[in-house]
């Protein structure tokens, strides 16, 4: 079995039977780690807990922005509390802009709050000297790369990202990363990304407990789908398997900087 990494994933929202079945499951799945990212300070709190009883598990922490703005309080509750587990995080994340929010509330739904919210978590990233996890898609992902640029970040990782050509080459001009799911073996526009994108700035996650369509339909979502995913990748490059999951696995480890056995 190939080693895999899955560079997104939410663990701690899934059950506690299936995060069970999960980490039972890794070996079987040729998965030696997951990053689990976190959506606000409960969540941290939880993902906190399981990086500490299981050496596989390595946890980010942010505010994910598909969700009303933190009040004050609770903002600087959460970034006090970062700023003393930051040993205990491989990333700021996940963090970004509200996309599908926007889309939902329609015109008069504000942003400017999100913007400044992201640029505090930027700033951070780099005072803290960590990568940072992006959720930034169409629109908003001209605008996230502007803070990046405006402060100099060069870890930045979008996951599951979207978004125009123009921006796919200004992302891959700044040496930042995206990370593809199990969605590239039937969506077009994930195709379309992965022909255009580096295999040396790539990496693969499942975005769990998010579900899947195609083969994945009424299934869990469980690592063991990125082999699909890593599979669809090479065809798609007209690459060496082996030579993608090395890849993969490489690129992975090394922008996480994980210690592994």
């Amino acid at each position: 079995m190939k080693k895999i990494i899955d560079s997104h994933i939410h663990l701690d929202l899934y059950t506690g039977k299936e995060t069970e079945e999960i980490l039972e499951g890794m070996d079987s799945a040729g998965c030696t780690d997951l990053i689990s990212v976190s959506f606000h300070l409960e969540s941290c709190l939880h993902n906190l807990r399981l990086a500490e009883k299981y050496r596989r598990v390595h946890a980010a922490f942010g505010f994910h922005p598909e969700q009303e703005l933190p009040a004050d309080e609770d903002l600087q509750d959460l970034l006090s509390w970062m700023e003393k587990h930051q040993e205990q995080m491989v990333a700021i994340g996940e963090v970004g802009l509200p996309y599908y929010l926007r889309s939902e509330k329609g015109a008069n739904f504000s942003i400017g709050g999100y913007i400044e919210l992201l640029e505090q978590f930027i700033v951070k990233a780099r005072q803290w000297d960590k990568p940072v996890i992006l959720h930034a898609v169409y629109d908003d992902a001209p605008i996230t790369c502007d803070l990046l640029e405006k402060h100099g970040v060069e870890k930045a990782h979008f996951h599951w990202f979207k978004g125009d050509s123009k921006t796919v080459r200004r992302m891959i001009a700044n040496g930042w990363f995206i990370s593809v799911t199990p969605d590239v073996v039937y969506e077009q526009e994930i195709q379309e990304l992965v022909k255009a994108y580096p295999l040396d700035q790539m990496m693969v996650e499942t975005d769990g407990p998010w579900r899947f369509e195609g083969p994945f339909s009424g299934k869990m979502t469980h690592p063991n789908m990125i082999h699909k995913a890593i599979d669809g990748i090479a065809s798609i490059k007209k690459y060496r398997l082996e030579e993608v999951y090395e890849t993969l696995y490489k690129n992975t480890a090394d922008f996480y900087q994980l210690k592994l056995v």
